[in-house]
């Protein structure tokens, strides 16, 4: 029998797009049993962005962003804005360990589904709350996406060249770092009640767990009292430090020197030995304020070398180099494959694809994709019958009444 770090954890997980299910999907990806929850017309929107759902039966099964977030989960349909529907979903917090939501502030209240409710079922319950701009304050009631976040949060004006303007991430990195920070305290929460035997409420405000990961910026301003600057792919103190342009379309390698003997080792290699004897190059200090002309040199070495040519060379003289690979090159790198980090796939309907492995080993519970994402509904009756006893009558006078549903319900959709 195969074991994971949170095998018997039970989470019933209430978010939508990203920040939570990419939370949830870490947890899943440890063992946990997640069990997705969707309105019957209020389904997770992130399963309506592929083109697939435009040109293809059923896309909304299809999707693959929602299926990427959603692995390893179960999935049912519950309207928890019915008295039954609610009723139900009380019930299954009582089987539950924890409860995880990214609705806006005011929604749990509005549903009489707050904390205090879930205690009533379940005494040691763990609630995690992921609002954009937490549960209280005078901004409590606004509504933020990975994009705004990021941009509140500081990122885009220390992202970008020197003599350009701010520029985005490209990945609405808000999201997963507000869900990394949900499936760290969901694990500090097991812990504390194991200790105590107690549950708890986390609010993991979105925007606040976006602003630990650039906090030496807000450091270095209540130091300096001077905005950080933006420095594209350049270092505060090493150099040379960069993407350098390789041969071929668009094909660049990163290479980080921090040490004099990483900058002869590079000198080596490239052939230009007399550049660590140069002044404007001797020590740290002064090949950081000379990088123009370092950057100079560099780039005229790798433009005649194939990106990955170039990091092999440098690697192997002991210098901090890796080709910049494309998506197909990832897909296809050999330490990739090796280390077992990419996994095929099966879905029921979106077909056999490759996706990558959870991120981390451990020696005595391995972690993998054990399971797809839920086509919409596809648990129904596990959750219904299994967990919660109902019988095949109730579930069908539930599907009557559309407090459950097999497939997505129009008009109601957020």
């Amino acid at each position: 029998m195969e074991r994971w770090p949170l095998l018997g954890v039970r989470v019933l997980d209430l978010s939508k797009v990203w920040a939570g299910p990419y939370g949830t999907r870490l947890l899943g990806d440890m063992g946990a049993e997640v069990i997705k929850v969707e309105g019957p017309g209020a389904w997770d929107m992130i399963r309506a962005l592929t083109l697939l759902n435009h040109t293809s039966e059923r896309g909304y099964n299809k999707s693959s962003y929602f299926n990427h977030y959603n692995r390893n989960k179960y999935g049912c349909a519950l309207d928890l804005s019915h008295p039954k529907g609610r009723e139900l979903a009380l019930r299954l917090v009582a089987l539950s360990d924890i409860v995880i939501e990214n609705f806006r502030s005011d929604v749990l209240s509005g549903l009489d589904f707050t904390y205090e409710t879930l205690r009533s079922v379940r005494p040691d319950i763990i609630l995690i709350s992921m609002p954009s701009h937490g549960l209280s304050g005078p901004e409590a009631h606004h509504i933020a996406y990975g994009t705004h976040i990021e941009q509140l949060g500081g990122l885009v004006s220390l992202n970008g060249y020197p003599d350009g303007p701010p520029q985005r991430s490209g990945i609405s990195y808000g999201d997963p770092l507000a869900g990394a920070t949900a499936a760290a305290a969901v694990i500090a929460a097991l812990l504390y009640r194991r200790w105590t035997g107690q549950g708890q409420h986390i609010e993991v405000a979105q925007w606040e767990a976006f602003l630990s990961f650039v906090g030496e910026f807000f450091l270095e301003y209540s130091l300096t009292g001077s905005l950080p600057p933006r420095r594209g792919n350049r270092h505060s103190s090493m150099a040379p430090h960069g993407a350098y342009p390789c041969q071929g379309d668009d094909s660049w390698v990163a290479i980080a020197v921090g040490s004099d003997a990483e900058f002869a080792a590079l000198c080596h290699v490239i052939g230009r030995l007399e550049l660590a004897q140069d002044e404007r190059f001797a020590d740290v200090v002064s090949r950081h304020r000379n990088q123009d002309e370092l950057d100079a040199i560099v780039s005229a070495w790798t433009r005649e070398r194939p990106h990955r040519e170039a990091a092999a060379q440098l690697q192997g003289a002991g210098v901090s180099a890796a080709p910049v690979l494309t998506v197909p090159e990832l897909m296809a790198d050999s330490h990739l494959a090796e280390r077992g980090f990419w996994e095929e796939v099966a879905h029921r309907e979106a077909g056999v694809w490759t996706m990558d492995g959870p991120a981390w080993r451990f020696d005595r519970t391995p972690a993998h994709v054990r399971l797809p994402a839920p086509c919409f509904g596809e648990h129904n009756d596990y959750v219904f019958r299994e967990l919660l006893g109902l019988s095949e009558d109730e579930v069908a006078e539930l599907e009557r009444e559309g407090i459950t549903s097999r497939e997505p319900l129009p008009g109601q959709d957020e």
